[in-house]
């Protein structure tokens, strides 16, 4: 929101000489972001003068349209000839007046303007235009000065354009929609300098005749539950829009249009009411509000063909929608350089509706900006009487006396407050005469009664001098519809008492015992990951719907349903993930994507399963603490939300380099991610189990399953050839997810017992069926070596004809080693015999080469 300080002071008596650094400290401390104060005459130094346009030559040859001008700056350039400028717009012609800066002037920014040739003239200065100036953002052509501006070429330009003026630039909280007005910041800015405020809303407007202005159905009171409409007939359209209106629009960053559109937005900046202006000979028969039907079509004011929802709310006539209702009008109804009646429309929609079709359509315009935050639901009379008689004070023509008001407002909800409630959460005292002093400046009416709920035990504690039983029954005002429950009036009194009065105490640090074991177990799980290379991502946990048919998930599989959000960030992504994997591998595409060919990332985070039969949550308000049976009744429909660990990779493991090939990632090291974390967490060896498994989205031939204490915690492997496809990945790319809340928890682990003594390293093949998993006959061989085996480690896996078909040779590297004596040889052969025998007997191995 920009708004000058002139345009201010109109409606609140702010002090002559308010320096800038106090007005900008008056906004901060009532809770508004002021994001810039600019006092507009040191914005641009130098010769800023009045030109008028005399000659104009197109010149030609060049990527771009290039004019060559002369323009009268009378005697500003010390010579009183005419001044050679080159420019680029296209929107002046001969005899415009133009705001001209001569050689030695400095533009916003730092931009020195001088003497230079360029395209093969002399351009001596700029014709500037309204971005140029720091007035606003349109850089679509040059300030053209308006016919009754009655300053001369060569008169100083800052007058004229405001740049005399200071401009304020806040960024307005979504809580506070009635800040994006003149009459919002001012109202507050009275209540921060104590400086009497008229309310530009506070003025008689004649109210529904008999006879409307226009024939108008409200099919959904909902979602309109006010709608006013005026008629002007025989205005002038060949009017332009007044200068000083034009400059106000600018400087809040608004361009002008016509008269008539512009006179809706002027007053939409003043009131905080948008407004929309038809072209009444362009309306076929009576308008009807009404939610659209599904792929209905509707080309707004931006040229843009839309599809409506069945959600969005239309205006229509007979020809169907023509108008975004709340957001942007339609092409078939705008107000024309050639309108000469015009109907003037001021309604009240619902902000939720209105949030929902800005976002849906990605058309944030002013007045959705306004309608999602909330309007005043008392301003469609007065802005619409406001609207009537500018548009003919300006252009003539005849004020209908007809005026349309259909009125569905329900009235304000009173707010029953405890009048010690601010003490007791702020930890200032608050007399009761202060808050309900701070409470009528903001509008509210306030009464004051006993509480009928003085015996309710939720309401303990008073501030010094205050029964417990006295409270405040108070009606917010109607520009105020964020105030809904006490919490809400509370801030409202610190805020306008003023939050430097509240002191800064830093509560006392509890003791505790340092980390718990699950985030100890989490810490170490994430260090164990990054030592071994794999980057720690965090992504955001929404997915679309067709996600789980991307990662091939069985009908009957449990990830499939989804928690859907009631207000999603997009559309596009309105479920709360069910796995890791899918936000997970996304992350790996766009790597992929803009060049990263290998990338090995990981992800410990939560997903969301939705309670069997979970219905909506119950209502609870802010006024007290919920009770045990409300917070049970809360937590039967949050979902479930285990921790997972996940992991992804794809292209080389190992880069290749002058010492040789690289390797290529595979679904090995998406297993072995699993063993690291599983070892990370403190889980034994010998109480994990990996073993062959099939389960989506992985290939079916090379998956495994994670296994502790035969429960299965994760699965890890080579993502499915169609998921790659799907999701348009590399092919082999691997992946690991893996219940982190599943795991037991880590047995105490005994200090390890190191011996002096020299180990004996025997290596051994056996020659098993290629279906027996490595990992069963790793375990068959710990179990048959006894106590003196110390490891055990795969080396080498090896297929050959000579071996024979449907058969593998699995190496294994034994260590052997006493804890008090060097081991015999014959202890050790001993042991290695006891351990083949054990495998030959379970998987009828034999020893390669036997």
């Amino acid at each position: 929101m920009r708004v000058s300080v002139s345009w201010l002071r109109e409606y609140v008596d702010l002090p002559a000489d308010l320096p800038t650094g106090d007005l900008e400290q008056a906004l901060v401390d009532l809770g508004i972001e002021v994001e810039s104060v600019v006092d507009l005459r040191e914005s641009v130094t130098g010769p800023l003068v009045v030109g008028e346009v005399l000659e104009i030559e197109e010149l030609t040859g060049f990527k771009k349209p290039i004019r060559f001008c002369r323009v009268d700056v009378g005697a500003a350039n010390g010579t009183g000839e005419p001044q050679e400028i080159v420019c680029g717009a296209r929107n002046f012609a001969v005899g415009d007046k133009v705001v001209v800066i001569l050689p030695g002037g400095v533009l916003p920014g730092g931009f020195a303007i001088g003497a230079r040739k360029t395209y093969g003239r002399n351009s001596h200065g700029m014709i500037c235009s309204a971005q140029e100036l720091g007035l606003g953002d349109d850089h679509s052509g040059i300030v053209v000065l308006p016919e009754d501006v009655k300053a001369q070429p060569g008169d100083d330009a800052r007058p004229v354009v405001g740049l005399d003026d200071v401009v304020v630039e806040m960024e307005i909280t979504p809580d506070r929609g009635y800040a994006l007005s003149v009459r919002g910041i001012a109202r507050e800015l009275s209540h921060a300098l104590g400086v009497p405020f008229r309310d530009p809303a506070d003025a008689p407007a004649p109210g529904a005749t008999a006879e409307p202005a226009y024939p108008v159905e409200v099919r959904d009171p909902v979602g309109c539950d006010r709608f006013a409409a005026r008629m002007v007939r025989g205005v002038d359209p060949t009017v332009e829009t007044p200068g000083w209106m034009r400059q106000r629009l600018t400087v809040a960053g608004v361009r002008s249009i016509s008269l008539a559109v512009d006179i809706t937005n002027y007053l939409m900046l003043e009131l905080g009411q948008p407004m929309h202006a038809f072209d009444a000979d362009r309306i076929a028969g009576a308008l009807v509000v009404r939610r659209a039907e599904a792929g209905e079509k509707l080309t707004t004011l931006d040229g843009v063909s839309r599809t409506l929802s069945a959600e969005d709310l239309v205006i229509c006539d007979d020809t169907g929608p023509i108008s975004l209702a709340a957001v942007m009008g339609g092409e078939t109804s705008e107000v024309l350089a050639s309108t000469t009646n015009v109907l003037f429309e001021a309604a009240h929609w619902d902000p939720a509706t209105v949030g929902r079709t800005a976002r849906r359509h990605k058309l944030f315009s002013e007045a959705a900006k306004r309608w999602e935050r909330g309007v005043d639901p008392a301003l469609p009379l007065v802005a619409l009487d406001k609207a009537v008689r500018l548009l003919t004070d300006l252009a003539g023509g005849t004020t209908g006396e007809e005026v349309l008001d259909i009125d569905h407002v329900a009235p304000r909800t009173p707010v029953t407050l405890p009048v010690d409630l601010p003490s007791l959460r702020v930890g200032v005292t608050y007399s009761p005469d202060r808050v309900v002093e701070l409470l009528e400046q903001v509008g509210c009416t306030v009464t004051r009664g006993a509480d009928r709920l003085a015996e309710d035990p939720g309401t303990v504690g008073t501030a010094a001098g205050v029964g417990a039983g006295d409270v405040l029954t108070v009606t917010p005002p109607s520009w105020r519809p964020d105030l809904t429950d006490p919490a809400d009036l509370v801030e409202e009194v610190v805020r306008l008492d003023g939050y430097d009065r509240v002191p800064s105490v830093l509560p006392t640090a509890p003791p505790g015992r340092g980390l718990t074991w699950q985030q100890q177990r989490r810490r170490a799980v994430a260090r164990s990951l990054a030592e071994r290379g794999y980057v720690e991502v965090l992504a955001q946990p929404f997915v679309a719907p067709e996600l789980v048919d991307q990662l091939g998930l069985p009908a009957d599989d449990p990830r499939r349903p989804a928690v859907r959000l009631a207000n999603p960030l997009s559309e596009e992504e309105p479920l709360l993930r069910t796995t890791l994997l899918g936000p997970l591998l996304g992350i790996v595409k766009r790597n992929v994507g803009r060049g990263q060919r290998d990338v090995a990332i990981y992800e410990i985070g939560t997903v969301f399963h939705p309670r069997p039969g979970a219905g909506a949550p119950p209502a609870m308000g802010v006024d007290r603490r919920p009770t045990d049976e409300e917070f049970a009744a809360a937590d039967a429909v949050v979902p479930v939300q285990p921790r997972h660990v996940a992991v992804a990779l794809t292209g080389e493991i190992e880069p290749a380099g002058w010492w040789g090939a690289g390797r290529t990632a595979g679904w090995a090291d998406a297993v072995e991610a699993g063993r690291a974390v599983l070892d990370a967490a403190g889980i034994p060896a010998d109480r994990v189990t990996v073993r062959a498994g099939e389960r989506a989205p992985w290939h079916p031939g090379r998956c495994a399953e994670l296994v502790v204490d035969d429960v299965v915690v994760g699965h890890a492997g080579e993502l499915h050839p169609a998921v790659l496809a799907a999701l348009e990945l590399p092919r082999r790319t691997s992946a690991m997810e893996l219940d982190l809340d599943a795991l037991p928890a880590a047995p105490l682990a005994a200090g390890p017992t190191i011996s002096t003594f020299p180990p004996a390293l025997i290596d051994v093949a056996l020659v098993v069926d290629e279906s027996v998993p490595a990992a069963e006959v790793r375990a068959a061989l710990v179990e048959g070596a006894g106590a003196l085996l110390e490891d055990v480690r795969l080396f080498d896996v090896y297929t050959s004809e000579q071996l024979g078909e449907g058969r593998k040779s699995l190496a294994y590297k034994l260590t052997f080693r006493a804890p008090d004596r060097t081991l015999a040889g014959e202890e050790a052969v001993a042991a290695r015999d006891a351990a083949v025998a054990v495998a030959a007997e379970r998987f009828g191995a034999t020893l390669r080469g036997a």
